[in-house]
């Protein structure tokens, strides 16, 4: 096996257990390690550190597995890790309410670059590393004997892959082709959704928690839901009793599926307003109308993909919640989220401080919300804690 030293000084954050070696970190390789290899991980002085694979194209050259230096990173190694993430979510699994789930979530799991969605009866998966992409024939076969899915699609055609020099992949992995739109529950709700071509992975699961406890607040009242995408928290909005639900995205294929969400839960249609539309601009031309809300969401995309980007991310954020706090009526509630693993919550809370400042309204959080179980966070890999969001009142 190819065997990587680190610089003196540079083994700190292997032995706490961090996932990530970055490429200034390797001092010596000794080898001609291929991109996706296992190599072997050791420090200064030539003490094992870990297993990781390798890859020359990434600012992270080393994403690391295994910090047992007998273990074998093979078939049943592979099996072991994907059963475990599994089994940790069997409880979730008996949920009759509910049958969309995370079950593999990367790092979190100790499988860097590996996300595995169930919907239903199919698997959407997501390989966003070297490594994963060379041992997907095993994880394929370990994931068809654990839950015997109708068939597992390859959604592989995140930004990521391109940093790891691999191109992106859509398409059948294994089995039965999904239909165009697949029924799955998420609390009670059904939802039509589309894994070939919908966003991520074709649903946005890490919102379920958060969907059912802003919907406490929806009876009676008139809800702005900006990315809206398939409708979560419009549908549960409506379940709770909503008067009125406006739902704002830019996407037709999001509008066309929320209706169609819509129609399939039995909601009154009239009490609902699709608009697909630029959210910014739609914000801009409802406070033009003098329009106000008693709710506003916003859950926007990834702002801030890097560290680099903040500055930029903190400006956008600061200026749409600007423009929702400017909607709401006194006493009103703002649901804002940042799905960006840059922003921490402290810098959020800033940034909505600032936001609120400028639309000179005086605010009280009142709720925090987080992302769910099934997209655990290692305590040694904080980067994990990506979706964070706020509810807060005007005053």
């Amino acid at each position: 096996m190819v065997e990587i030293k680190l610089k003196k000084g540079k083994e700190k954050a292997v032995l706490q257990r961090h996932p990530w070696v970055f490429s200034g970190a390797l001092e010596k390789i000794k080898g001609t390690p291929e991109n996706g290899d296992v190599v072997k991980v050791c420090s200064a002085n030539n003490d094992f550190l870990a297993y990781g694979y390798y890859n020359d194209q990434s600012r992270v050259a080393v994403r690391l597995l295994e910090w047992d230096e007998n273990q074998v990173i093979d078939e049943a190694w592979y099996g072991q890790k994907i059963n475990k993430a599994i089994e940790s979510r069997a409880h979730l699994l008996k949920n009759k309410d509910t049958n969309a789930y995370r079950l593999i979530f990367s790092e979190a799991d100790f499988l860097p670059g590996l996300i595995v969605d169930k919907y239903a009866d199919f698997l959407s998966v997501q390989i966003l590393s070297t490594g994963i992409e060379k041992a997907k024939p095993i994880i394929i076969d370990v994931l068809v004997k654990a839950l015997q899915p109708k068939g597992i699609f390859d959604r592989s055609d995140a930004t990521a892959r391109t940093h790891e020099g691999i191109t992106a992949e859509n398409g059948l992995l294994w089995g039965e082709a999904p239909a165009a739109f697949i029924a799955v529950k998420e609390n009670g709700i059904t939802y039509h959704i589309n894994i070939a071509e919908g966003q991520k992975s074709g649903f946005y699961c890490d919102q379920r928690d958060n969907r059912l406890l802003l919907a406490e607040y929806a009876d009676g009242k008139n809800v702005l839901d900006c990315f809206s995408y398939s409708g979560g928290f419009s549908l549960n909005a409506f379940k709770k009793g909503a008067k009125q639900v406006t739902s704002v995205d830019s996407s037709a294929l999001a509008i066309e599926t929320l209706k169609q969400n819509i129609e399939l839960n039995k909601f009154d249609s009239k009490n609902h307003t699709a608009i697909q539309a630029d959210v910014n601009k739609q914000l801009r031309a409802f406070k033009e109308e003098g329009k106000k809300f008693d709710i506003v969401i916003l859950d926007p995309p990834k702002y801030a993909p890097s560290r680099s980007a903040l500055d930029r991310a903190a400006r956008a954020y600061k200026d749409l919640n600007r423009l929702g706090l400017l909607l709401l009526e006194s006493g009103g509630l703002l649901a804002t989220f940042s799905c960006s693993g840059a922003v921490d919550i402290e810098t959020f809370k800033q940034i909505i401080a600032w936001a609120a400042l400028d639309a000179g309204k005086e605010v009280q959080v009142i709720k925090q919300f987080s992302q769910p179980e099934d997209h655990p966070v290692r305590l040694s890999f904080p980067e994990g804690e990506y979706l964070k969001g706020l509810l807060v009142r005007v005053l």
